[in-house]
Parts: structure tokens; C-alpha cells; sequence
């Protein structure tokens, strides 16, 4: 690099601006060949290389030694990390059986979370609470079991990833018939949770969770999880921007009321610092997630024998201090739900008026629209907000219309085709006449296709024509 006889390429290649701006676009496929070039090359394409890593994960993923040390390596230069764990056959967790009697064994999963790096005080204590335990674990769960419950390998992961901006959780294909069933999935899900509120993840301000099942949400709380400690509620109030897809969660069924409670705990952990937050059901319309404590079906649930008390206690409402943008698809809410949502954010809409609200796919199931955004009206003392979105409405409506069009021959006058148009117009009756240069604008793309047909067609027009057409 320093041997190059090119000056110019030197003095913007030592432009940092510059470079990093040219950087940014290179291909991924082209800045792994650049770091191969020299060593400069090499540490001023890592950055853009490395920023964003995805990994599926398998049971030698964070336990591979050399993996490990070149993880700690480019660590520092990772800013979205996402850790995509589906399920499948290999995930399922088979019923625990005792060998000399036969009978199903019950496990109380407790996380082993110390981090030590003397293999003598390692093997010194059970991994799953009693040695007994963890002889029938070893024997009878997969190694892909083993390894999600490594809480010390996920904690050393993620403390490489010490400038983590964003992080994704992925875990699809769960069936429907298993929701009650704790998978390996569920136990990876704690120790990443566990390991994220004792890495030093300053950055961290965005979570996604995408294409995850209802019961993560009791794993992924770091109130009420496993191994949860007082202060794990640090790291998570760092999140400004929270996505969520998650699997829809059917009303009708009789244990549908267990995981809207979790996720409406869930969402209760971010409501101090979220400032933008994005839910979507994945399948069937499901209940809107901002008003859950007011839903029937929680309502109606039927008392728990663990918590009989607890039971009685009317659920409180959500409330987001700091939010500003809110947008949720494929729900179905009552209008008085939204209103009284927008109700007690009467001061962000009244004074700041930094709250804004998008509902895709919405399906009321009692009142309207009008109804459900009247509160808007009342607290700001306009109805400006119709306006705007009106507006939105108008500019995703397609519209269609028959436009006329006509071939002007080369020979014939002017007067002779104004008589033709006059005459095409009286005999035009039954069609109204579209006119105006804002009309034509309009058309949309599909009616040319139909007036003009395939390329062939035009073809065999024009040159059956006895005029010349221009």
C-alpha cells in the first residue's frame, strides 16, 4: 500500500470519508477478497464485512475453539447480530424416563450461569442440579440439548460483541400442537436472554423478533424467567425500537389466555424507553397487543390453582411514556380498545403531537373508525389528522378508467378529423367521458396492456392498414 506509485488513489483512499463511503457499497462477496489484498485493505474493510453476522445454530456454535477466537477477533466490529434457531425434529424434547422403573422423571431447570475458566471447579459441580440428573440428561437428550443450556458459552459470546446495535431472534416452524411443549429452542432462547443481561452490550438499543412462537416470551422476560436476577432489567430498558412477528394465538382455544398474559408481561418490561414499536400476527388476525388487559377471553379465564389470589387482580394497562411511533398489522380490536389506548396518551397527542399511529390489516370487531379515533379530535381540538390520512388512503387506491385513443391517419384535414371526433362523442352515450390531463395521468399501466394487446398483435394491425399511420 504504501509502495503504490498512484497518488491520487492514495490521497482518497486515506480520506476516511471518502473511503468508508466507497466501502459501504462494495459487495459482502467483494470485501471478503479485498482483506485478502494487504493488511491495510484487510482492517478497513472488516468494519463493513463484519457488521452484520447471522448464524443458525448448532450444537458445536459457540463451543468450537478456533470459532470462538476468531469471533473475538472481529467482535468489536458486529452491530447486528442474529441468531436464528428453527424448529424442527432435532429440537424436540422427548419425556424424560428413569431406566430401573420406567416412569416419566420430572426436570426444574435451573441455568448454570458460572463463568470459570478452571475445568477442576467446572466438573466439581452438576450442570442440572444434582449429579443423578445429569447422568439421564447426558444419556438421554442430544448434544444440541447440552449446548443451549451452555449458559457460560453464550456469555462469552456476546461479551465479544461489545458494539451490538441491533439484535435478531428468529425461531419459525413451531407446530401448533406443541406450544405446551418446552423444546430445545425454549432453553437456547434463556441462555441467550441470560447472556445478553450480563455482557456489557452498551449499544444495544433494537430488538427483532421475528417469526417467534407465543411461549417465547416467557422465556425471553427477564422479570419472571429463568435465572432472572434483580438488576436484569437493565440491559432490556436500553431498547428504543422493538419488532416483533410472532405466531398468531388462536381465542377460541382454552389455553390461549396463559400466553396473552406472558406477552402482555413482556411488552410491559419496554414501556419506560420504547419509542417505536412494531407488532404483526403471523397467520390468523389476533388480539390487538397494546389493550390486551381489557380482552373477554382474560376476563373470562378460568382461576389458577397456583395463584388463586393473584387471580382477582384486574390487569393494568400498558403505558408508553417516550413513544413515538406505533404500528400494528393484522389485528382485531373493539373501537373503544384504540380509543382508550390514544385516551391515556393524551399528552404526547396534546402538547408534542410526536405520537403516530398505523393499523395494517385492522378489523374492528365492534364500533368504527370514527369512534375508535375520536379521542384525536378531542385532544388536539382539530380534525387535521382526517386530512392526512385521507390522503395516505388516496395514495395506495389504484385507480382504473377507459381511455380513449385514436390513430390519426397522415393524409386526412383537420376538419374531417374534428367531424369524426364529434360524431365518436354523440355515440358515446352509455360510457361516461374521462377528460382533463390529470385523468390520463392516472391510467394505470394495466390499461395499456389491454388496449394495445401483445406485440404481435400490433404488428399484424398496423400492417393490414390500407393508411400510413404515424
Amino acid at each position: 500500500m504504501i509502495m503504490s506509485p498512484n497518488s491520487a488513489f492514495l490521497n482518497f483512499w486515506w480520506t476516511d470519508k471518502a473511503r468508508d463511503s466507497f466501502l459501504s457499497y462494495v459487495p459482502t462477496e467483494d470485501l471478503a477478497s479485498l482483506r485478502l489484498a494487504c493488511h491495510d485493505f484487510g482492517s478497513r474493510a472488516a468494519p463493513f464485512l463484519f457488521e452484520e453476522i447471522s448464524i443458525s445454530f448448532r450444537s458445536t456454535t459457540f463451543t468450537k475453539q478456533s470459532r470462538m477466537a476468531a469471533l473475538e477477533r472481529i467482535g468489536h466490529h458486529v452491530k447486528t447480530f442474529h441468531f436464528n434457531m428453527p424448529h424442527s425434529s432435532e429440537t424436540f424434547l422427548p419425556p424424560l424416563i428413569d431406566p430401573l422403573t420406567g416412569e416419566e422423571v420430572s426436570f426444574d431447570y435451573e441455568p448454570y450461569t458460572r463463568t470459570t475458566k478452571d475445568s477442576t471447579s467446572r466438573l466439581s459441580i452438576p450442570s442440572y442440579g444434582s449429579w443423578e440428573m445429569t447422568d439421564l440428561l447426558v444419556k438421554q437428550y442430544p448434544p444440541l440439548f447440552h449446548s443451549a443450556a451452555n449458559v457460560p458459552a453464550f456469555i462469552r459470546t456476546f461479551s465479544s460483541l461489545k458494539n451490538l446495535k441491533h439484535l435478531k431472534i428468529s425461531c419459525p416452524g413451531q407446530e401448533q400442537s406443541h406450544r405446551y411443549r418446552r423444546s430445545i429452542v425454549d432453553y437456547a432462547l434463556i441462555s441467550l436472554r441470560i447472556a445478553v443481561e450480563r455482557s456489557q452490550l452498551s449499544s444495544l438499543n433494537t430488538l427483532s423478533l421475528l417469526d417467534i412462537h407465543p411461549a417465547s416470551t416467557l422465556y425471553l422476560n427477564p422479570s419472571m424467567g429463568f435465572g432472572a436476577l434483580p438488576n436484569s432489567m437493565r440491559r432490556w430498558r436500553q431498547i428504543r425500537r422493538l419488532i416483533v412477528r410472532m405466531d398468531a394465538i388462536p381465542l377460541d382455544a382454552s389455553t390461549s389466555q396463559d400466553h396473552l398474559k406472558h406477552l402482555q408481561c413482556y411488552i410491559n418490561n419496554f414501556t419506560s424507553s420504547l419509542r417505536h414499536f412494531d407488532f404483526r400476527w403471523q397467520g390468523d388476525r389476533a388480539p390487538y397487543p397494546i389493550s390486551l388487559h381489557s380482552e373477554e377471553a382474560l376476563k373470562k379465564a378460568s382461576p389458577s390453582l397456583a395463584c388463586p389470589m393473584t387471580y382477582a387482580l384486574p390487569h393494568k394497562p400498558l403505558r408508553f411514556p417516550r413513544l413515538r411511533n406505533l404500528r400494528t398489522e393484522n389485528t382485531i380490536a373493539n373501537a373503544s380498545q384504540i380509543a382508550s389506548f390514544i385516551t391515556r396518551h393524551h399528552r404526547a397527542v396534546r402538547h408534542t403531537k410526536r405520537l403516530k399511529l398505523k393499523f395494517d390489516d385492522a378489523h374492528l370487531r365492534t364500533g368504527t373508525w370514527i369512534e375508535a379515533l375520536e379521542p384525536l379530535t378531542r385532544i388536539s381540538g382539530s380534525d387535521s389528522w382526517k386530512s392526512s390520512s385521507e390522503e395516505s388512503a388516496e395514495d395506495s387506491i389504484e385507480e382504473f378508467m377507459d381511455v380513449p385513443i385514436m390513430f390519426t391517419p397522415v393524409d386526412v384535414k383537420q376538419e374531417e378529423l374534428n367531424r369524426i371526433w364529434d360524431d365518436h362523442m354523440r355515440t358515446r352515450t352509455s360510457k361516461p367521458c374521462y377528460s382533463g390531463v390529470s385523468g390520463l395521468q392516472k391510467a394505470s399501466a394495466r390499461t395499456k396492456e389491454l388496449l394495445f394487446g401483445t406485440e404481435e398483435h400490433m404488428r399484424k394491425l398496423f400492417s393490414s392498414t390500407v393508411f400510413g399511420w404515424r
